[in-house]
């Protein structure tokens, strides 16, 4: 009997920011996750709201390029009290996307409350709650010096374990019993 080839892609989760952009890329084999890569993108530096567009661009695209991905995920802007900054958010998010597009590379959007109710279980988790998590779920020590490493991380987990989603619609009553029922997604 021949054995069905594994199934692999490689996932490039980001968290769109105009002085910090975070992203993370995992490996998934199988439905099982493992930590490739996460870091940041510095952008506070520049002065022009116009460079950090490029600067943005440029990253992501040098990301693409050497590893890869099978799809991209995205943290959508979320409206807080200032819409200046959810429109530069979302310009952020845009230039991110048009990256990805012009590779010719899927683009997948995700909620703040959904990532983090995906990856934690609970949809108001703390940003060091989240990175704790993954640093569980991902058997990495080191702490990231800017949580948005982790929070772009988070998005690829998310879109990971929101693409995975073939338990049946069986609902979980807290992390511990998702854990417990899909050991074989965590390396």
């Amino acid at each position: 009997m021949q054995k069905e080839p594994a199934k692999e892609r490689i996932i490039l989760g980001i968290d769109p920011g105009t002085v910090v952009l975070g992203y993370g890329i995992l490996k998934e084999v199988n439905k099982k996750i493992s930590l490739i890569t996460l870091g940041v993108i510095k952008m506070g530096h520049l002065d022009d709201h116009g460079l950090k567009l490029q600067r943005i661009f440029k990253k992501t695209s040098a990301l693409i390029a050497e590893y890869k991905p099978d799809c991209v995920a995205l943290e959508a802007p979320f409206y807080g009290k200032n819409i200046q900054v959810m429109l530069k958010l979302g310009r952020a998010q845009g230039v991110a996307m048009a990256a990805a597009l012009n590779a010719d590379i899927p683009i997948f959007e995700y909620s703040p409350r959904k990532i983090k109710q995906s990856v934690t279980g609970n949809g108001n988790a703390s940003k060091e709650q989240v990175a704790a998590m993954l640093q569980t779920l991902l058997s990495f020590k080191e702490t990231p010096e800017f949580l948005d490493a982790t929070d772009g991380l988070a998005v690829a987990v998310c879109h990971a374990f929101q693409q995975n989603q073939s338990t049946g619609g069986k609902n979980y009553s807290g992390w511990e019993a998702f854990v417990k029922d899909n050991q074989k997604r965590i390396r």
